[in-house]
């Protein structure tokens, strides 16, 4: 696929522009096997090489996104993991979590309730793995992607009784439409974004991509106007429209094209590797 430009009268040169480069993982850098291909590999190596922060920030927990990070050598080169959509930020060279931030118990029941009254599943995140009441399709989907054991339980409230990084509510797409246009007009005291059609993500209040990503920036010196930010989905949105930069890749939702500054190729298509040697490496 050609690159596309969203805006037709940019005619900036990108070359030494850029110092931190911020990936989503599902539908972005992976392959629908969850795989990084060869190209996307080499280029984020060599892009590291040059210098550039290659920044990993996912809807994942912590643990489902280290072996990305081991492979694509981000210790190695003192880089860093946002995960559970912002909520927390980790140093992979040290494994010092650098911020995190988390829902009350209070904040988890009430979504709960919420989950019941309009019959949608919902999961959140313990010790003892992926926490819910219920069994779907969907919950399978999350179960594959992280590898995280699932922990059915017969009283979600019960077994939630300390804070957790975020909740997913699931549900078909179209249904769950409703749902997120709901549920973001009455708790305006949460951050609510899609990750999958079918994942409606909640989070603490203020936290998203893009604020963790400010974070990270300030404290590494690095200018608003020096990170690229790629993307596929409705939870990349906040760092796609934060970046200097903001790229979705070719299997981005419609509604959302308009959005970036640029359309690479798809996640299945090294879109990745185009990014780097469009903006980077060249």
């Amino acid at each position: 696929m050609a690159l596309e430009n969203n805006d037709s009268n940019t005619s900036e040169t990108f070359e030494g522009k850029y110092k931190m480069l911020v990936l989503d993982l599902d539908d972005t850098l992976l392959r629908d096997d969850y795989s990084i291909s060869h190209r996307n590999k080499e280029m984020l190596l060599k892009a590291q090489k040059m210098g550039i922060k290659v920044v990993l920030a996912s809807g994942r927990p912590t643990p489902a996104m280290t072996k990305y990070a081991e492979e694509l050598k981000l210790d190695y080169f003192d880089s860093y993991l946002i995960s559970f959509n912002g909520a927390v930020v980790t140093s992979m060279k040290t494994n010092e979590v650098l911020f995190e931030t988390t829902l009350t118990q209070k904040e988890i029941h009430s979504l709960y309730d919420f989950s019941v009254e309009n019959n949608v599943h919902i999961i959140t995140y313990s010790h003892k793995g992926v926490v819910s009441e219920t069994e779907s399709e969907y919950i399978d989907v999350e179960l594959n992607l992280t590898g995280i054991p699932h922990h059915k339980v017969q009283s979600f409230k019960q077994e939630v009784t300390t804070r957790a990084a975020k909740c997913i509510l699931l549900e078909n797409p179209e249904y769950l439409k409703k749902v997120e246009s709901k549920l973001k007009a009455e708790r305006t005291d949460l951050s609510v974004a899609r990750s999958k059609p079918f994942f409606l993500e909640v989070m603490p209040q203020g936290i998203d991509k893009a604020a963790s990503i400010d974070r990270l920036a300030n404290m590494l010196d690095i200018k608003q106007s020096e990170v690229i930010a790629v993307g596929n989905a409705g939870n990349d949105l906040s760092m796609v429209k934060y970046a200097g930069l903001g790229i979705w890749v070719d299997n981005v939702a419609d509604e959302l094209r308009h959005e970036a500054d640029f359309i690479v190729a798809s996640n299945n298509d090294d879109g990745v590797a185009e990014v780097v040697e469009k903006f980077i490496v060249k």
